[in-house]
Parts: structure tokens; sequence; C-alpha cells
């Protein structure tokens, strides 16, 4: 902004007739500017050399393009599921999470590398001192910062090397998609397709198909190992975290693999002491087998792990931000963001005394579900 505003300014209409380049001279020197060292990169336009520095430029703008649509490509169209050790193709699947993170790196870089390659080639070299001055901007010093912002565009010479533009405008463009695909890839989904299925938004892996049982399973760090869990297996006080399971998965490593790394699958099996007093949530007065209680492990705040459990309190506590759910009251919120209660996996014994799920559960589980009514 100018200083000491001179008194013989131009008024509004002169300032309409002015060319760009009066408008730059006025504004340089309202502004208090001194250009102490001016020099054009390419005094002569259309060398041989000014055109290699144009493809250098164009070149790295055109890698993060391709970068890009590698990305994209990946992104959609790699074979992501799992695959086990033995398939042919396993390495596709474990080549998928290296691509992506190469692809979309290189795509970055190539376009900071073509912006600076461009700053170094390009722009003209200028040293100006600038005595800054208090107050708020006239008129004339808002006509003429556009003129002195046009003016700069103008010299850097962008406007007339379109491979560079088209190809920076590519890059960016591609990289755009790419950032989008992201989040969208993982959204889009139809909620009401295939709803009654256990691999639908309204249900859980614990849901059973076709009356078949779905055991609690521990997790002993053996993606492949099974251990069905017995009631007599819980210390009074004690817990841990248990998977679905099903006999019809038995041998198939895929859906071993899939059913502990679910998102909705983990559920904290707990079980209270004797004679601890437990007021029950209405309508799930029979959801528990003794003393075992099973709860989501999923924080309803954020989704966060709730794995940590104070068996005097019987408080279970997420430690991302401290909610506090109250096993002796149905998994109440009792600190922290959280605001509705942790739901219950219905649980009981089969015949041969391992513990199952009686149905999947009952509510949303996490924090958020379409068309959340609560």
């Amino acid at each position: 902004m100018s200083g000491e505003q001179p008194t013989n300014l131009p008024s509004e209409q002169e300032l309409a007739e002015m060319s760009r380049d009066e408008l730059v001279k006025l504004g340089t020197k309202l502004d208090g500017v001194e250009l102490v060292h001016y020099e054009e990169k390419w005094p002569v336009a259309g060398t041989k050399a000014e055109r290699r520095a144009q493809r250098a430029v164009a070149t790295w703008f055109a890698i993060s393009a391709l970068s890009g649509l590698a990305f994209l490509g990946v992104f959609l169209f790699w074979p992501w599921q799992y695959e086990p050790s033995h398939s042919d193709r396993h390495l596709l699947f474990l080549a998928y999470n290296p691509l992506i993170g190469l692809f979309m790196g290189l795509s970055i870089f190539a376009i900071g590398v073509g912006a600076v390659l461009y700053t170094k080639k390009f722009l003209p070299d200028e040293v100006a001192v600038q005595q800054r001055g208090d107050g708020p901007s006239a008129e004339v010093d808002r006509a003429t910062i556009v003129a002195e912002l046009a003016d700069a565009g103008e010299r850097s010479g962008l406007g007339r090397r379109k491979l560079i533009t088209r190809m920076a405008g590519l890059g960016a463009g591609v990289f755009g998609l790419g950032v989008a695909a992201v989040p969208l890839g993982a959204l889009i989904k139809n909620p009401w397709s295939d709803s009654d299925s256990k691999n639908s938004l309204w249900h859980t892996g614990w849901k059973s198909e076709n009356g078949e049982k779905v055991y609690l399973r521990r997790h002993t760090g053996n993606f492949h190992e099974i251990v069905k869990v017995r009631p007599e297996d819980i210390e009074p006080g004690g817990f841990e975290t248990v998977f679905p399971f099903r006999e019809s998965e038995r041998g198939d490593e895929h859906a071993l693999v899939a059913a502990l790394k679910r998102s909705d699958a983990p559920v904290m099996l707990i079980r209270l002491r004797p004679n601890q007093a437990v007021v029950k949530r209405q309508g799930q007065e029979d959801f528990n087998f003794g003393d075992l209680y099973a709860y989501s492990k999923v924080c309803t705040h954020l989704g966060c792990p709730t794995s940590l459990f104070e068996q005097q309190t019987g408080l279970l506590l997420c430690p991302c931000h401290q909610s506090q759910f109250d096993v002796f009251h149905y998994a109440k919120p009792r600190f922290g963001p959280a605001t509705r209660p942790l739901p219950q996996l219905p649980i009981t014994v089969d015949e041969e005394g391992y513990l199952i799920a009686r149905s999947d559960f009952i509510e949303a589980v996490g924090p958020a579900f379409w068309e959340r009514k609560s």
C-alpha cells in the first residue's frame, strides 16, 4: 500500500484510460518501490536453449499427469482384495499399497519439481526495495496493483508457453482427480443393495445366515488359527477381544482373514465379578450370558477401539478422546465426547459349551450410519 499520497493523483476516469505499463509505473512510484536489479532470463525469445528449458519443465508436468493416471488406474482396477500366499495373484495383492503410494508420491513430486524448475528457468531476476506505509489502500492503489500482477504474469512468459501451461494443467487436473477419488472411492456404495446380507451396510459380520452358528473366536495372532471361546476361558474381572467365526469358513483362508479385519467385527467380551450390580438396557435384559457381557469395541464417538477396561469401576476407556463407558450400566457413556452407549451383542452358549452370538447387533455400530435416527 502507499505511504504519503501525492496530491496530483489521476482521477478514476484517467485511471481507466491508462495502459497497463503506465499503471505499473504509477503503482511502483506510489508504493515507493525502487527497482535495484531486473534481468530477463531469455532476452531473445524462441531460442533453442529456451525451448529446451520449456520442454524440461513440461516433461515434469507430463510425468505428474502420467503418474496421476497410473494412481487412478491402480486405485480403481488393481486387484486389492486379499489373496492367500499360495495363490497366483498373491504378489498382485501385495503390490497394491506400494503402487498406490509410489504413483501418488511421484505425481506430487513431479508437480513440485516442475514448479521450481519453471521459477528458476523463466521468472526474471528482480531485486526491488519498497518503503512500507500505514493506512488503508486508496483507489489508485487497488487499480495499480491489478496492473502490476498482470504485468508480472506477462513478464513470466507463462502465457506464451502453451506446452508448459497445458502440461501443468493436465498434471494438476489428474492429481485433483486422484485426490478426489480416495475419499469417494470408499464411500460410493448403495446402502439398499443386498440389505439382508452380513456384508451390507445394515448388518455386521455377526449376522447369522441360513441359520448357521456364529461363534466367538479368539485372535491368537495367527490369522488362520481357529480358537473358539468357552465361558470358563474368561476369568472373573477379565476381558478379551473376540471376532465372528462360522464353521463354513474353516479352511477358507480369505474368509478367516477378512473376519478379523472387518471394521465392525471386534467385540469386547467381559466377565464381571460375581454379585456386581448391573443395570441392563430396556429391551436387552437377556443379551448377556451369566456374568459375560459382549459390547462392540468400536467407540460411538469417532470409531476408535475402546480397548481399556478397569475392572474395579467397570469403565471401558477409549484412548483416542478419553470417552468412558460404564459396563455396570449397559455401557452408557460417563465421560468424554461420546453420547451413545456401546451396542451390545446378544450371546449364549451352544450344546457343546461354546459361546455364540444369538443374533446380530440390533442397532448401528460405530459413530455414524446411513439414516441413523439416534
